[in-house]
């Protein structure tokens, strides 16, 4: 930015005319928005000035670049219109119950993993196995062995984790609603992994491919309401909650063995594509509000 260069001494007042070596790039309301303008000719490596005007703030540059300015200023303020892009946020219903049904569901699987320790034909019975599933036609395997655990470790780690997931999904999606999001993801992702094992030798135990899919029922309503949304800049916002998420599945999801990386990225996917159904009807109320 440069200082103004002074009027010419026979100008009655600042905005009667331009300097004779400048020309006027834009006119703007307010210095803020001159300020803003300013910076793009500067981006582009030129010189420019700012004069308050009883009109508004004049924007004044040298007359060889003049042409290239107004033209790049034109395309600033056709990329600004709209954005930031509007946020669309819903109301959590009953709040009180966000939190109740995750614990209880907590004190469930602790429940489940006590009665492992004293009965441990329960975790043969309830694993999922892809040859009992696909072979004997076990299908609720895939339901049974998200609440078993291998141990202490990891069923604290799962615990801790999924009360915050789950107690995110039901203030966004609701309390039946989100519990059956997340059941249906969960038991999908199941299902699809122990069938890209089939018919080698797979089992699997716990509620990890759970806490994943609802990462991704999170990830896909975001990604959902961002695209469905009629705003020019729309696949921008598209970007943020998608890497996100998998930012999120990479640093949590991933890991060497005993961690099955494959459950994990089966629930997310699973989760994704039922949020981003799921999250169509509210990105198309908040577009039509």
């Amino acid at each position: 930015m440069m200082p103004a260069p002074d009027p010419p001494a026979d100008a009655s007042g600042p905005d009667e005319r331009l300097p004779e070596d400048l020309a006027e790039a834009g006119i703007y309301p307010t210095m803020k928005e001159g300020f803003d303008h300013s910076l793009v000719v500067l981006a582009l490596g030129q010189d420019c000035w700012l004069i308050p005007s009883a009109a508004g703030c004049r924007l004044l540059v040298e007359p060889a670049v003049a042409g290239r300015v107004r033209a790049e200023l034109l395309c600033y303020d056709c990329e600004s219109v709209g954005w930031p892009p509007p946020v669309a946020v819903a109301a959590p219903p009953m709040a009180h119950l966000v939190l109740m049904t995750p614990l209880l569901w907590s004190l469930v699987v602790l429940a489940v993993f006590c009665g492992q320790l004293r009965h441990p034909e329960w975790t043969g019975a309830g694993t999922l196995d892809a040859a009992a599933v696909f072979g004997r036609g076990e299908g609720w395997r895939a339901l049974t062995a998200l609440f078993l655990h291998t141990d202490v470790t990891h069923l604290m780690s799962n615990l801790l984790g999924g009360v915050f997931i789950f107690a995110a999904v039901l203030s966004i999606f609701g309390l039946a609603r989100g519990w059956l999001l997340l059941g249906l993801a969960a038991v999908a992702g199941n299902l699809t992994v122990a069938a890209a094992h089939y018919p080698a030798p797979y089992r699997s135990i716990g509620a990890s491919t759970a806490i994943f899919a609802g990462l991704g029922l999170l990830t896909g309503r975001a990604v959902g309401i961002a695209i469905c949304v009629g705003h020019p800049h729309r696949w921008r916002s598209f970007f943020v909650p998608f890497a996100t998420g998998l930012i999120i599945l990479a640093l949590y999801g991933a890991g060497g063995p005993p961690v099955d990386v494959l459950a994990h990225v089966a629930g997310f996917v699973a989760g994704a594509v039922l949020g981003f159904i799921a999250g169509r009807p509210a990105a198309a109320a908040s577009s039509s509000a």
